[in-house]
C-alpha cells in the first residue's frame, strides 16, 4: 500500500547525511561517490573468526569515540551508527535542528533485525551462564530491533511517532513510504527517515550460510558493508526550505513464486504512472544489485520498462559493499550526492528541474520496490 499526495504537494528531502565506509558525514559520502572510491579493506585481528577476510567498514568507528562516554557504555554498534548519523544531519545547520526535532518530529528507521550480534551474545550468555538469568540487563535493549530508533529519539528529543520497519535491502524504501504516509495524514510535521546496518561476526556468518545455501557459488562475491543513512523529509511549501529532491513516487511489491522480474516491472510501471513521467526523464539509477538471481532479474526488469535511457549508473555496492538493510538508504544518498556534484544544467539545459533519479530494490526474501525522485 502506498500513499499519494496531491500533485504539486509531494514531500521533499531538505537535508541528508550518512555514516558510511567513506567516512562520517555528508561531505565524506559525496566525495567517495564522486571519486568512485573502493572502500574494501582486509579485516584486522579483531575479526579473525569470520568467513571472509575483507569488508567495507566505517573507518575507525568506535561508539565511545564518536559519541562520548556518557550514555554509551552498553550501546551496540548499529545503535551507535544510527545515533551518529542523526547527529551529523541535525548538527549540519540550525534549521535542521529546529525542523528535525521536537513534538512534530517523527523518526522512521529501516532495518532487518537490528543487531544480530547483540541478540546472539545475549542468548549465548543465558545458555552458558551459571543460571539463565545471569545476564547483563543493560544489554537487553540491544536485542530489540527498535533500540537504535529509540536511542536516537532519546538523544535528540524526537518526540513524534517513532517506528522501525524491517524489510531487508528494501527497508529504506519501506521507511520512505512510511514517512510519506505520516506527513500525508498529518501525524508528523517532519520525518527523519533512515536506514542502519552493522558489520559483525554474527551477521557475517548468517549471510555466509544464507547465500551459500540458497545461491551456491555467490558467497563472498561482494564484501559486507555497514553504516547508516539519514534524510530529513518535510511537506513542500515552507519559505526557507533548501529542497534537494522531491519524492515523486514510492512503490513496493511482493514476489509471487520466483518471478522477481515481473514483480519489479509492475512496481516500475506504477511508479512512472504515479509520478506522471516517462523513462527518458531518468538521468541516474541506483540499483540494489545483489549478486544472486534476484539481482539479475532486477536489471532485466529495468531494461524491460525503461529501455536504453542513457542514465548514469550510481549503484554503490561495488564501492561500499553489501550494506544489507542500509542499502536502499545509501542508494538514495548516492542520487542526492550525484545531484549535488552535477548541477541540473549540465544534464538538462532546457529544464533544470526535469531530471529524475530512480532507486530499485530486490531482496531474497521476496520484497521488491522502487522510488522516483526529482533531483534539484
Amino acid at each position: 500500500m502506498t500513499a499519494t499526495a496531491p500533485a504539486g504537494r509531494r514531500p521533499v528531502i531538505t537535508a541528508w547525511s550518512a555514516v558510511s565506509p567513506f567516512g562520517i558525514g555528508r561531505a565524506a559520502f559525496t566525495e567517495g561517490i564522486r571519486e568512485r572510491r573502493d572502500t574494501t579493506k582486509v579485516l584486522g585481528p579483531s575479526y579473525e573468526k569470520v568467513p571472509e577476510p575483507t569488508a567495507c567498514l566505517v573507518p575507525g568507528f568506535d561508539v565511545r569515540s564518536a559519541l562520548g562516554r556518557k550514555g554509551t557504555r552498553s550501546m551496540d554498534r548499529v545503535t551507535g551508527l544510527t545515533v551518529t548519523a542523526v547527529g551529523a544531519l541535525l548538527g549540519e545547520s540550525e534549521r535542521n535542528q529546529r525542523v528535525g526535532t521536537g513534538e512534530g518530529a517523527a523518526f522512521a528507521l529501516g532495518t532487518t533485525t537490528g543487531s544480530a550480534q547483540s541478540m546472539m551474545d545475549f542468548t549465548r550468555d543465558s545458555l552458558t551462564g551459571e543460571q539463565p538469568f545471569f545476564v547483563d540487563p543493560a544489554q537487553f535493549p540491544n536485542t530489540v530491533m527498535n533500540c537504535a530508533s529509540g536511542q536516537s529519539a532519546i538523544w535528540y528529543q524526537l518526540k513524534g511517532p517513532n517506528t522501525t520497519i524491517a524489510g531487508g535491502r528494501a527497508a529504506g524504501l519501506h521507511a520512505l513510504n512510511y514517512a510519506r504516509r505520516l506527513l500525508a495524514s498529518g501525524h508528523a510535521e517532519s520525518v527523519l527517515c533512515g536506514t542502519a546496518e552493522e558489520f559483525s561476526p554474527a551477521r557475517a556468518w548468517l549471510e555466509h550460510h544464507a547465500v551459500s545455501q540458497d545461491f551456491p557459488g555467490t558467497a563472498g562475491s561482494i564484501p559486507l558493508g555497514e553504516g547508516s543513512s539519514m534524510l530529513l523529509i518535510e511537506p513542500a511549501g515552507a519559505d526557507d526550505q533548501p529542497v534537494l529532491a522531491e519524492i515523486l513516487a514510492v512503490e513496493l511489491g511482493v514476489v509471487l513464486g520466483e518471478d522477481v522480474r515481473a514483480a519489479l516491472s509492475s512496481c516500475l510501471r506504477r511508479a512512472l504512472a504515479q509520478a506522471e513521467t516517462t523513462p527518458d526523464r531518468i538521468v541516474a539509477i541506483a540499483r540494489s544489485s545483489s549478486t544472486d538471481r534476484a539481482g539479475a532479474d532486477e536489471l532485466l526488469a529495468i531494461v524491460d520498462e525503461l529501455g536504453e535511457t542513457g542514465a548514469v549508473d550510481l549503484t554503490p555496492h561495488d564501492l561500499i559493499g553489501d550494506t544489507g538493510a542500509a542499502a536502499a538508504g545509501f542508494q538514495t544518498t548516492s542520487l542526492l550526492a550525484y545531484a549535488e556534484t552535477h548541477p541540473a544544467k549540465e544534464r538538462h539545459p532546457a529544464a533544470a528541474t526535469a531530471r529524475i533519479g530512480l532507486i530499485t530494490s530486490v531482496d531474497r526474501t521476496g520484497s521488491v520496490g522502487c522510488a522516483l525522485l526529482r533531483l534539484y
